[in-house]
């Protein structure tokens, strides 16, 4: 017994650094391990179950090499029965053979392994509790076929139980394996909040605790992002506007997911949109945009990019709240292509409804920026398609920002360009007599265009503005 209990505690040791894993691979470690686990003693099952679940943890060939060898079954053959040691240790077990692949998921559903771990949620220890909760959030993770049979063993009502327990870092893995359900479906989603998930999550925004308002804010996020009917039930629940102190967070990931969650309510409808605005949402997001930096800008961006999208009205409570400048600071100051482009898109929602819409843009002096960026041979296909400027080009009329880009524009912006200069000049003299002085007529003479074509036309209507020899 002594024996059998120095091997199993000096493998478990010798698991737990990498260094020594694949000495104990080549050893043949799986099939020796796997008589311990049915030992009478009770602590060299659980030290067996321990060495195991840290070689999972390690490897997915590991892992692959623990489920091929049949040990499962035996892990989770007596669990009701064992200690709450073993139990937290078996679950560990799952958790780490799960995490690999979806594949590796499914074997551990395929042996009954769910209805063991439903049992260790309903365990009086919150240890116990944990770990099942963990190992439910890494199979759920993977699709929503593995979710569904997460939620078909029945762990979704005590796992909402779990959030209401006391412990912190029990109410986290909970929130976090809630988020893992509800992500893939609105039916997932649906089943998350039928348990009355909804409330309990957004009771729990104001905890100081900053690793539980990431999960809650991220559960809340995943379960609306679905649908307008799940997010009006989010918002229903008084989110606002407790959620949008989550912006002013120390706490980055905190900051990042309250502003993910303001993001999905706001895409739906202008209705949800409306009441963001009403709430002081957008004055909070643009804040937190100027605040940080990187990829946590970047669910800002998209909120102002949605709520802008929806109306004239909405795009201009964006304007007013001072959304503009925060946008092209991020064009400026941002490295990644992505963010880029979201706040290109934002803009181009933003400026595309009116000529006065358009207008607030162009005076930000966005417009070069943004031309730089597409002629930049570095930006990807998708920047350049946000930066094309066409949204806003069609509707801007304000002609001292565009006067700039007719000396440097490919020609499929400068079609768009021109084609505003032939919509204004006609009807505006100061704006003519502008024109020649600043050298723009000059630069249209310059312009080779296809006879017959649209840009040709462009360029007649401008032409016929003024007196034949000032065109020569």
């Amino acid at each position: 017994q002594r024996a059998r209990s120095q091997f199993a505690q000096a493998v478990a040791d010798l698991a737990a650094r990498p260094q020594s894993i694949d000495t104990l691979r080549s050893a043949g470690v799986v099939c020796l391990l796997r008589p311990l686990l049915l030992d009478v003693v009770p602590s060299i099952r659980q030290t067996t179950a321990l060495a195991l679940g840290r070689l999972a943890d390690y490897d997915v060939d590991l892992a692959e090499a623990i489920v091929k060898a049949g040990i499962l079954p035996q892990l989770i053959c007596a669990l009701p029965e064992e200690n709450r040691y073993y139990k937290k240790t078996a679950a560990f077990v799952l958790r780490a053979i799960a995490k690999h692949s979806p594949q590796l998921a499914q074997a551990i559903v395929q042996c009954g392994a769910l209805e063991m771990l439903v049992i260790c949620l309903e365990d009086f220890d919150p240890g116990v509790k944990e770990g099942a909760s963990w190992a439910f959030g890494y199979i759920a993770r993977h699709n929503p076929e593995l979710s569904q049979a997460v939620v078909d063993a029945g762990a979704v009502p005590l796992l909402v139980l779990c959030i209401q327990e006391p412990e912190i870092a029990l109410k986290r893995i909970a929130a976090s394996t809630l988020s893992d359900i509800s992500k893939h479906s609105p039916e997932l989603a649906q089943t998350v909040v039928d348990a009355g998930a909804i409330a309990h999550l957004a009771q729990m925004i104001p905890n100081p605790d900053a690793k539980l308002k990431r999960q809650v804010l991220s559960a809340l996020s995943q379960i609306a992002k679905h649908s307008v009917d799940l997010a009006e039930l989010v918002v229903e629940a008084e989110i606002f506007p407790v959620v949008l102190t989550c912006l002013k967070d120390s706490d980055e990931y905190v900051k990042k997911n309250g502003a993910t969650l303001i993001r999905e309510i706001a895409k739906h409808t202008p209705e949800l949109s409306q009441f963001i605005v009403n709430s002081g949402g957008v004055a909070a997001v643009i804040d937190c945009i100027g605040s940080c930096r990187g990829t946590v800008r970047l669910p800002g961006i998209m909120t102002l990019g949605y709520v802008a999208a929806h109306s004239e009205n909405l795009s201009m409570a964006v304007i007013v709240s001072k959304g503009i400048p925060p946008l092209c600071v991020c064009l400026i100051e941002e490295h990644e292509d992505h963010i880029k482009a979201a706040a290109a898109w934002a803009l181009g929602q933003i400026g595309r409804h009116t000529a006065e819409h358009a207008r607030h843009v162009a005076v930000a002096n966005v417009l070069p920026t943004l031309l730089d960026i597409y002629v930049d041979t570095r930006s990807s296909e998708d920047l350049k398609m946000k930066a094309t400027l066409k949204n806003i080009l069609q509707k801007c009329t304000y002609l001292p920002a565009l006067e700039p880009l007719l000396h440097e524009a490919p020609p499929n912006i400068m079609k768009h360009i021109i084609g505003q200069f032939s919509k204004v000049l006609p009807h505006d003299s100061k704006a003519r007599r502008l024109f020649v002085t600043t050298g723009g007529l000059k630069k249209v003479q310059e312009i080779k265009a296809e006879p017959g074509s649209l840009l040709q036309e462009y360029i007649n209507t401008i032409n016929n503005c003024y007196p034949e020899e000032i065109v020569r």
